[in-house]
């Protein structure tokens, strides 16, 4: 908004607004409950940490950046809940260390879980969170996890490890919701067509075996089979 040819200017944020709201309508969002709009300066950092001179620009009256981070609710993650670490990244350290996320559950030295989908038994020897020793780390944050029972070259980016009690399921098909945004020119979304698959860390070729049916979001009930793009098909 800072750039010379816009100046803060109130018309190139309504016009702005009104071209990119269809298009979160179309992808599902509900902009009225979901989105915010607010002129910011990413460059200098206006109406950033701090709300917005008067003087600068006279016409805004909301909130900054950080003030709605502050305010959006954080979904609930259950530490309790049986463990699931997608792994991104490994390598050799005194032993086998393992990086990734804590999606659900929790984490604790001398810990007996799963690396999965080979079903390989493990033990917690260490954890590190933000190059701190940890002697337990919860849902929500990146560690590096120090395993024996392992070697490296066993794991692959997209394994997870997983609580021994309740491991993560290991499929070859499942069913999914998708949203079409947009497709090859010619190109028919139908059984039999290929595409990659991205999911946590993996990252692998898939194909199609069946369209079960079409969502209509509006409706919210089923029509019957298309295949264009901007809609939900569920496979």
């Amino acid at each position: 908004m800072d750039d010379p040819t816009v100046g803060w200017s109130k018309e190139r944020y309504d016009e702005i607004e009104s071209k990119i709201v269809p298009f979160l309508k179309s992808s599902g969002y509900n902009v009225k409950k979901d989105v915010h709009f607010l002129p910011i300066s990413g460059l200098v950092g206006s109406n950033m940490k701090t709300r917005l001179d008067k003087k600068v620009c006279g016409w805004w009256n909301g909130s900054c950046l950080f003030e709605i981070l502050d305010s959006i609710e954080i979904p609930p993650r259950d530490p309790k809940g049986p463990l699931r670490m997608p792994i991104i990244d490994k390598y050799k350290d005194m032993g086998t260390v393992v990086m990734g996320k804590i999606e659900s559950g929790s984490i604790r030295e001398g810990d007996n879980l799963l690396i999965m989908p080979n079903k390989a038994s493990v033990k917690v020897l260490g954890i590190q969170c933000d190059d701190n020793s940890e002697k337990w780390a919860g849902p929500g944050e990146n560690v590096r996890v120090k395993l024996s029972g392992i070697e490296e070259d066993d794991i692959l980016s997209g394994f997870v490890l997983s609580s021994v009690a309740k491991p993560i399921g290991v499929v070859s098909e499942f069913n999914a919701q998708l949203q079409i945004l947009e497709l090859l020119d010619n190109a028919i979304f139908t059984a039999g067509y290929k595409a990659i698959l991205h999911i946590h860390a993996i990252v692998e070729e898939c194909e199609i075996v069946e369209l079960i049916e079409e969502i209509d979001m509006k409706k919210k009930k089923d029509d019957p089979k298309k295949k264009k793009a901007k809609r939900k098909p569920l496979l």
